[in-house]
């Protein structure tokens, strides 16, 4: 899609001379007569900001150039989402089909990983639909346009809120053991219901998506299209806030107080424990918090109206391809920080890949006797999912 612009040159006459020789009005007058409006044809990768020479003698407009921009979109985007998108499929889809295959959904963690991997795997098969929609126009109509960003908004207010809930579930089991162990009995009903809770929860965070996401006039899938600021800034505000701040905060005072618990215990597995901690603390921060940096920025960019820095304006968005990708790894994360950890999901995994035909029948009992001998002695429990590898 291409538009036209068209730009009129103004002499302004100069209020610092006196004088004009008459031949020079009449040449002046001239070239203005025949040259009155010039036009240039960009495509949309261009944008406008107005300039000043600084000599008062003419007004212009300067070109932000964003061909560069889309270059690396084309090729760096969809390289990315490939990758994620398949490592995704195949690690989510071993977490649901083994929890699935040996009714392992036992206690609170087991449901909330179970979710989380529906919420990553739902995720992951909208990452083809995003390459799509940076490759070329979009041609899938309104409705999957729609679809395609609720679905993002749902699978990542779903995920944030579970993984809260795993620490919240993991400090309980650990630092208030017998607590814990007094509610086991309706830890799994408590589960089922506080997951139902966080789908909802998400669904209604994806309305505005679901409502004001539309395909614009140059044939592409935009979010809030022709929508006010304030709405843009207010939803990206929020984000932030409900699906960074808040689980950033729970998650850092519930593995804290996990990581005093297991310091003043004398379990051989506690620095590993501690290791795996660090880990999930890391792996959150370092996915999440140059995103919603970028976020912020983009949020107050947008607040003050947009900056007229052709540079600052390329660079947020150079900044927000590269942090958005970088978030989206963790559906593909999870599995191995939050499930392939467990002994027992391990084990369980082993086997299902051995009836699979995956595997032997040698190298699963070799690969499970030695799982056996490093785990001897570890803490595992039924209240949470274990930290050793």
């Amino acid at each position: 899609h291409r538009h036209t612009f068209t730009y009129t040159y103004c002499h302004r006459q100069s209020h610092t001379h006196t004088h004009t020789h008459s031949s020079e009005e009449n040449n002046i007058s001239e070239a203005l007569a025949t040259m009155t409006t010039t036009e240039w044809d960009f495509t949309d990768n261009t944008e406008y900001y107005s300039d000043d020479t600084g000599t008062g003698e003419y007004d212009f407009e300067t070109l932000c150039e964003k061909e560069e921009i889309r270059r690396f979109r084309a090729w760096f985007l969809p390289t990315v989402y490939s990758l994620i998108c398949f490592m995704a499929l195949v690690g989510n889809s071993l977490v649901i089909v083994t929890y699935i295959y040996f009714s392992r959904l036992k206690t609170m963690t087991d449901i909330y990983l179970l979710s989380l991997g529906v919420a990553d795997l739902l995720f992951a098969l909208t990452l083809p639909f995003w390459a799509a929609s940076i490759i070329g126009k979009w041609i899938l109509g309104v409705f999957l346009c729609k679809a395609m960003y609720a679905i993002y908004r749902i699978s990542f207010f779903s995920g944030m809120f579970l993984l809260t809930c795993i620490s919240v579930d993991r400090y309980f089991a650990i630092t208030k053991a017998v607590s814990a162990h007094r509610c086991c009995s309706r830890a799994i009903y408590i589960s089922k219901v506080s997951s139902l809770v966080i789908w909802v929860t998400a669904v209604l965070f994806s309305i505005p998506e679901m409502a004001y996401t539309d395909v614009s006039t140059n044939d592409t899938c935009d979010l809030y299209y022709n929508q006010p600021t304030k709405l843009i800034v207010g939803m990206q505000v929020t984000q932030m806030v409900l699906g960074f701040v808040v689980p950033a905060l729970v998650m850092v005072f519930c593995y804290s107080g996990i990581v005093k618990t297991l310091a003043l215990s004398r379990s051989f597995e506690k620095n590993k424990a501690i290791k795996v901690i660090f880990a999930v603390v890391a792996v959150f921060l370092i996915c999440q918090l140059p995103y919603n940096v970028v976020l912020m920025l983009k949020a107050v960019d947008r607040a003050v109206g947009g900056s007229e820095d052709c540079k600052l304006d390329n660079a947020l968005m150079y900044a927000m391809d590269v942090s958005s990708s970088l978030a989206f790894l963790r559906c593909c994360v999870n599995p191995f920080l939050y499930a392939f950890i467990g002994v027992k999901f391990r084990n369980d995994l082993l086997k299902l890949l051995k009836e699979l035909g995956c595997m032997s029948q040698a190298h699963f009992y070799q690969l499970t006797s030695c799982a056996r001998r490093r785990s001897s002695g570890a803490m595992e429990t039924e209240t949470t999912t274990t930290y050793s590898p």
